[in-house]
């Protein structure tokens, strides 16, 4: 039964991603946004979602250092990840 409950999770959280990435792509369509907009807010918000539930489930519960240590560590891996992945482009001179 668990597993069972376990699959239909995730099959309703995919589900329920598609409908609020195609819901919010053709409402923004509607209102003239831009395909690169669209993409970078709904990759911002799914991104940052989880930490905010945790967070705040973490706070309601008298946790503030869990919910600080969330933010802290986030941003820290946030930027190092891209930081490494703005390096991992740079082009590489020719070494005679």
């Amino acid at each position: 039964m668990t597993y069972l409950l376990l699959i239909l999770g995730f099959v309703l959280l995919i589900k329920g991603a598609d409908l609020l990435v195609d819901g919010s792509a053709s409402l923004a369509k509607k209102y003239n946004i831009s395909n690169i907009v669209i993409g970078l807010t709904i990759v911002a918000f799914g991104t940052s979602t989880p930490e905010l539930i945790v967070s705040l489930i973490a706070s309601m519960n008298g946790n503030t250092e869990i919910a600080i240590g969330n933010v802290v560590g986030s941003n820290i891996v946030n930027i190092f990840f891209i930081l490494g992945v703005s390096s991992n482009n740079l082009p590489i001179s020719d070494q005679k």
